[in-house]
């Protein structure tokens, strides 16, 4: 049985946590800043968690991870 290949586009945006939840980062936050909020720009610099109806599809992007 050959070896699953990682997504490579997946492995870089996301990671797991020690209780198995994938951790993401939000969007936005990467041009046309100036008309966003200092207050909105803080709450994007937070880490997100993918939904647990997505995890699966994730999960096989990133098999050894």
């Amino acid at each position: 049985m050959p070896k699953i290949k990682t997504h490579r586009g997946a492995a870089k945006r996301f990671s797991l946590t020690k209780s198995g939840k994938i951790k993401r980062g939000k969007a936005y936050k990467s041009h046309i800043l100036t008309k966003k909020s200092t207050k909105r720009l803080r709450g994007l610099r937070q880490t997100g968690y993918i939904a647990d109806c997505e995890a699966h599809k994730i999960r096989e992007l990133i098999p050894y991870k």
